[in-house]
């Protein structure tokens, strides 16, 4: 990474080109990352969070009606923060997209859910990633208490591994986890991405990870929000709206 006045600059890495298909008719005409979300597109929400905890250097991987975000941030410089684009022409999934993005990412960087927002310190899934031989990390919430809507999907090991990564498995108590929609990576994970097609991170190259022990798991019991419903929208509008809420992000 670069160092910047003694700590590592941080680059966060933004997934913002799905087609956003369970907000419908929303997304017809918008990308589901702009979508209005208390008074502003949401991945500006995002941004924000990113820029009060000191990460500016932003790279985001768009496609679907990508152009609508490129025209709106522009080069970040509004918010203070420095954005560069990878848009893919045609879907390539969310593997493909940081293939296709392989000449921009820096050695060690988070990768975002565009629809997702977690407001936890960032630099503690960087710093634990660094600190580590794994080529992946992924931010999992601690489901045990059974409150998140979500069904749990991953298991940790006693040293933080990541042992199975199932998605849609109904009662299996082994999987106490949610992952949480952060994730952190080395570069040389582009290594293992075919190099053709459409390629998922979670279904293709998370079982790689978890089979190498490369995939590492941080386990936060701070709640997460997505926009991937129209109801969640509903939940984090909420959220984003009342000021007084210590972690959001107008304070």
């Amino acid at each position: 990474g670069i160092r910047l006045a003694g700590r590592f600059r941080l680059q966060a890495v933004i997934l913002a080109g799905g087609l956003g298909t369970r907000l419908w008719p929303l997304t017809r005409e918008v990308p589901k990352p702009m979508v209005p979300v208390a008074g502003a597109p949401y991945l500006e929400h995002q941004l924000r969070l990113f820029k009060k905890q000191q990460i500016s250097d932003i790279l985001l991987l768009t496609g679907y009606l990508g152009n609508q975000i490129e025209e709106y941030f522009g080069d970040g410089s509004q918010l203070g923060l420095t954005i560069r684009y990878s848009r893919e022409a045609e879907p390539v999934g969310t593997a493909g997209a940081l293939r296709q993005a392989a000449e921009y990412l820096a050695d060690s960087f988070l990768l975002i859910y565009g629809d997702s927002y977690l407001p936890m310190p960032y630099a503690v899934v960087f710093e634990r990633l660094q600190a580590s031989d794994a080529r992946g990390l992924v931010v999992v919430y601690d489901n045990r208490l059974g409150d998140s809507s979500v069904k749990n999907n991953i298991a940790v090991d006693n040293d933080g591994y990541v042992t199975r990564y199932a998605k849609d498995v109904e009662g299996d108590s082994s999987l106490a986890y949610v992952e949480a929609g952060i994730l952190g990576f080395r570069r040389n994970i582009v290594e293992l991405i075919p190099a053709e097609g459409s390629v998922s991170l979670e279904k293709e190259i998370f079982p790689v990870l978890i089979a190498r022990r490369e995939l590492i798991a941080v386990a936060t019991t701070l709640k997460f929000y997505d926009i991937g419903t129209p109801e969640r929208l509903r939940t984090i509008e909420n959220l984003l709206l009342h000021d007084h809420h210590s972690h959001t992000i107008s304070n």
